[in-house]
């Protein structure tokens, strides 16, 4: 039967060879607005990997769109526009660039300040300058000399980004525009200046040149923009903006909804393209949690869309259509909503990077090079570190045996994925666990290491990514009975009572906190069921959903949950966090453990005690390695990876281990 996947799709008179679309991402690989060979390395990759259509994004319209994206403004940026583009097409692939002005969400140089519909501060939190009438008519001119110059760049399309809270959102939503002149106040006047941004574009690239324009198919944010209105702007995007193919977005950047991260369902956003494609009749794409083929699949076949989106999962697999064509969609490295080296890049201001990728970013740099002698490697630990250890050394034509203690690769990557929302690490060590299996590593497992059985093996190298073990805070009583660590709890090694505390408030502590409190609601398919035959009431069965049967208490130290949680999933657990009733005691020192529960003391002050039935140790982690001492007497080159060598997270695991494997 024909994939439907991989079935021609056309836009305007341009046709697809597939219906993948590697949508725009900003990933602060340009400095002063030019596009330098990082970036073209990136982007070539994935051409290479079999996607029909790729966009860059985004190119600047005029110098107060944006400071750190693609220059589209001035002929200077041609050059690097035209050698991005040829990089691109060269591999029979459709080249895109997506154009845009940031509006008051724009990070400008000191002392110039952004421009919007009206003084609401975007990110930044800067008051805007409104744009005068002028300045409305000389920006929608911006929009169309660009895409002339993108056109003349040898790009095959532009995209007009409409959404994400930038400026045309900004002029769209009531939250933003607060003008009392023909572009501010109902609807239709809120839409005039996107509208007049498509006919600019249109007019300046002509009638047979593909445009496609990406909008919100809901703001997610309160007050703003509601679906029925999306549609209504598409519908006029298209009949008089000219645009040939809608790009349904999901919220602005400062929506009160997760959109990207691994707690969101695969697919889920659907419903918002579905809603569109039955509006307008030029092909839609969905876009937004869609990291795998099958999913993909799924919308084009239920009607959902006309072209699948893809951005983060062609970070974390350039090759994703390419294995999906041939049938190899077990060699897949999935995308795990993670957002540590992506998304959270942006409000960091960093170059982008993957926790399952560790080429993105330097695909020049980190080439597979046979190495010129073959030598017996020896990786100790079967987590994410020794795992790409042991792949990046058996690329390169070593001899590799990697040995883990346990019955299974993965090591922490399972822990991980054990609290809501969190499935998808549990993914990407089923991952590796078969890029392992398809590769000439020999993994020996059920194998504990020791000073003789190196000395058995006589390895040429050794990579020691033994992990860490819990740490034990020095808290009297924790030695009593009813005190487990974490990671058993996360394992399901022990039971854990109706009132729990959980002392720790890191990343681990708010994740068992989570974990715990999950326990007894309704799952996913209970909600469903109860919903569709109306069992009982909205309020009940949210409420059922989203409290548990124990009491769960979480005690940090200092006055701040989360601190080693990225920011784009921490403001989300922290949300759930609330929202599940846990009880959150920051600035709380704990001072004894005792049979009936816990003493800490807040802000220093007198001891209280919690009641509890079992207190859960989240208090961090120490590094194991027992080899340090005699690795280094034994003159046997080895380097140390991951959490053995210091406390991290998984993406920084995974960069040392396939560093210290290419290193050999």
């Amino acid at each position: 039967m024909e994939d439907i996947l991989f079935t021609q799709v056309t836009v305007n008179k341009l046709t697809l060879k597939n219906r993948i679309y590697m949508l725009p991402m900003w990933l602060g690989l340009c400095k002063n607005h030019e596009i330098g060979q990082k970036a073209i390395d990136f982007y070539e990759e994935r051409a290479k990997g079999g996607a029909a259509m790729i966009a860059g994004g985004f190119a600047t319209v005029n110098t107060l769109a944006q400071g750190a994206a693609y220059g589209g403004h001035d002929d200077r940026f041609l050059s690097g526009l035209s050698a991005f583009a040829g990089a691109i097409k060269q591999h029979d692939c459709v080249a895109v660039m997506q154009i845009n002005h940031a509006g008051s969400n724009a990070f400008l140089p000191d002392g110039i300040k952004p421009v919007s519909a009206s003084d609401v501060p975007g990110m930044p939190r800067i008051i805007p300058e409104p744009l005068t009438p002028e300045g409305i008519r000389q920006t929608v001119a911006d929009f169309g000399e660009t895409a002339d110059r993108m056109k003349q760049a040898g790009f095959d399309a532009v995209e007009i980004l409409a959404a994400t809270g930038y400026l045309i959102s900004q002029f769209l939503s009531p939250i933003s525009n607060k003008r009392t002149d023909d572009y501010g106040g109902p609807l239709e006047n809120r839409m005039r200046f996107g509208i007049e941004v498509a006919r600019s574009v249109r007019d300046a690239v002509g009638p047979d040149y593909p445009v496609i324009v990406r909008i919100n198919g809901h703001e997610f944010m309160k007050g703003g923009l509601t679906r029925d209105d999306s549609k209504v702007f598409a519908k006029k995007l298209v009949e008089e903006g000219g645009m040939d193919c809608v790009n349904v977005n999901v919220g602005w950047h400062q929506a009160y909804v997760p959109q990207i991260t691994a707690n969101v369902p695969r697919g889920v956003w659907g419903y918002l393209s579905r809603g569109i494609r039955e509006t307008v009749n030029v092909p839609v794409v969905a876009s937004h949690r869609i990291p795998d083929p099958e999913t993909g699949r799924r919308l084009l076949t239920d009607h959902i869309c006309d072209i699948v989106g893809m951005g983060r999962s062609l970070i974390s697999d350039p090759y994703l259509p390419e294995k999906a064509r041939m049938g190899e969609e077990d060699r897949i490295v999935t995308c795990i909503g993670c957002a540590q080296g992506c998304f959270d890049a942006i409000s960091q201001m960093r170059e982008v990077t993957c926790l399952c990728n560790p080429r993105v970013g330097r695909e020049r740099a980190t080439a597979v090079k046979i190495a010129p002698k073959k030598k017996q490697v020896m990786i100790v630990g079967g987590g994410a570190a020794g795992i790409n250890a042991a792949l990046s050394a058996a690329e390169q034509g070593h001899l590799v045996s990697l040995y883990e203690s346990s019955d299974r690769l993965g090591g922490q990557l399972h822990l991980a994925g054990a609290p809501p929302g969190r499935e998808e690490f549990v993914v990407f060590a089923d991952v590796l666990a078969r890029q392992v299996e398809k590769s000439p590593v020999k993994v020996h497992l059920n194998t504990e290491v020791t000073p003789e059985l190196i000395e058995a093996e006589t390895p040429d190298a050794v990579v020691v990514a033994t992990g860490a073990v819990p740490a034990v805070p020095p808290i009297a009583g924790a030695d009593m009975p009813h005190v487990v660590q974490a990671w058993d709890v996360l394992a399901g090694k022990v039971i854990t009572g109706e009132r729990v505390v959980v002392v720790g408030g890191g990343a681990v502590g708010v994740e068992t906190a989570l974990f715990l409190a999950e326990k007894g609601t309704l799952t996913g398919d209970m909600l469903k069921f109860l919903m569709v035959n109306r069992a009982e009431d909205f309020e009940e069965l949210y409420q059922l959903a989203i409290t548990g049967t124990k009491k769960v208490t979480l005690v940090e130290m200092i006055d701040k949950l989360g601190r080693d949680i990225g920011p784009t999933t921490r403001w989300g657990m922290l949300k759930d966090v609330r929202r599940s009733g846990i009880v959150v005691k920051t600035s709380t020192t704990a001072l004894e453990i005792i049979s009936e529960g816990i003493r800490v003391a807040v802000d220093g002050g007198e001891a209280e005690l919690i009641l509890a039935d079992t207190i859960v140790l989240a208090s961090g982690a120490t590094p194991y390695n027992p080899f340090g001492t005699y690795l280094e007497k034994s003159g046997i080159p080895c380097q140390v990876a991951g959490d053995a060598l210091q406390i991290a997270r998984a993406m920084e695991a995974v960069q040392q281990g396939f560093d210290a494997g290419r290193a050999i």
